[in-house]
């Protein structure tokens, strides 16, 4: 009997539905027997023997939470529980980000908005435990932007950096990682906007201008420059609205 296009795409989905509860199975595992960032994980063998499933079952559910940053695998060595590592998160938003700029950009424009938010709305409680070497640190990266435009060099990664300074009073870990993962994809749909050449001064003096108001620890001020900060690559995702 040949199977029906429904009877194979039902086969498919409850197949995906019992290989999504098998990862959520080795996760419990992981927290129900303590284990920590860096501590093995049972072999495939034992895992296979614990849960009730095939060895190819478990193999491609752990292959599964590898490329979601769960589990580290050491060919030759075993499988540990990974650090936290956030390169998948970034992969899949810049995809789900730039696939959008074929239709309408919004995607793009939602992950744009919530870089926004988060920035716009944290740092009046960056501004509030702001220490006199957090702002000397946020200059230094300051005076180095410039003389990087002022050789017309990129400045990414001084962007960047700015960025992590500007909340590090906060000292919150993953705040600065999300952050870090929202730069990113940030960087990446704008290039493929196709942003044309960067006026390196108005880019140097946008981030003075935040600067500046974090300096006189004005939240409302810093706040809206940081939301001004967004402008550029809003105009363009309207663009693409549009077209």
């Amino acid at each position: 009997m040949t199977a029906t296009p429904a009877s194979v795409s039902s086969a498919r989905f409850s197949a995906q539905i019992r290989s999504q509860a098998l990862q959520t199975r080795i996760m419990d595992l992981i927290l129900e027997r303590g284990l920590d960032v860096g501590d093995a994980l049972p072999t495939e063998s034992e895992l296979s023997a614990e849960l009730g499933v095939g060895r190819n079952t478990v193999r491609e559910s752990l292959k599964v939470l590898q490329a979601l940053g769960v589990i580290e695998i050491r060919h030759g060595f075993g499988m540990f529980v990974a650090p936290n590592n956030f390169s998948a998160l970034v992969s899949g938003l810049t995809f789900r980000g730039r696939l959008s700029l074929r239709h309408k950009g919004e995607e793009a424009r939602e992950l744009i908005d919530v870089r926004q938010a988060l920035e716009s709305g944290l740092i009046g409680s960056a501004i509030d435990l702001l220490t006199d070497e957090h702002l000397a640190d946020l200059r230094a990266t300051m005076e180095a932007m410039e003389a990087a435009a002022g050789q017309s060099e990129p400045l990414a990664q001084h962007d960047a950096e700015f960025h992590r300074r500007l909340y590090a009073p906060l000292n919150n870990d993953l705040l600065i990682n999300l952050m870090d993962v929202f730069w990113q994809v940030y960087r990446q749909i704008h290039e493929a906007l196709g942003s044309g050449p960067v006026n390196l001064k108005e880019q140097v003096q946008i981030h003075w201008d935040i600067y500046d108001a974090v300096a006189k620890r004005d939240k409302a001020l810093a706040s809206e420059r940081l939301q001004r900060h967004f402008d550029g690559i809003r105009r363009k995702l309207k663009e693409v609205a549009s077209s």
